[in-house]
């Protein structure tokens, strides 16, 4: 029979270490979750929230999950107004759901898309292009090849 010893958060992800009745330890990883109240908006008053503000722009970002490997993580963002020219290719594959707000994404052939709530993009990790948006707050999900832009 194996009992709960420590339950500890470790990053972004819960683990509960347990221990058999033979004094063996192991690890079990719990699912990363997003409750109906974190997407409306508790999610920003956790106490890993990292905000950031650029340019008169505050950003707040919170990570959900990152896998053992580094490379793959998820979470919710919010920004304000942003003007963002995107020369060098964006670097990550993510996916984003947008919860309030809309985005503008004008690809370098100039190809004009607009992403509003309730709707969701893919983003190749080669796009260039701008980014423009007067806010919005997201769910995302990104892959990263080297792991560096999850840290």
């Amino acid at each position: 029979m194996k009992k709960i010893i420590l339950a500890t958060v470790i990053g972004v992800f819960m683990s509960v270490t347990v221990m058999s009745d033979d004094h063996e330890e192991s690890t079990v990883v719990i699912p990363a979750k997003i409750s109906k109240e974190d997407a409306a908006g508790a999610i920003y008053n956790r106490p890993d929230m990292v905000e950031e503000t650029n340019n008169g722009n505050t950003t707040l970002d919170v990570m959900t999950m990152l896998s053992s490997d580094g490379k793959f993580g998820t979470g919710m963002y919010r920004s304000g107004k942003v003007h963002y020219d995107i020369t060098e290719p964006y670097g990550v594959d993510e996916f984003f759901y947008i919860l309030e707000g809309s985005i503008t994404l004008t690809s370098a052939d100039g190809t004009v898309q607009t992403m509003n709530a309730g709707e969701a993009v893919s983003i190749p990790k080669e796009w260039t292009g701008t980014w423009d948006t007067d806010g919005y707050n997201k769910v995302w999900v990104i892959y990263t090849e080297d792991g560096s832009a999850l840290k």
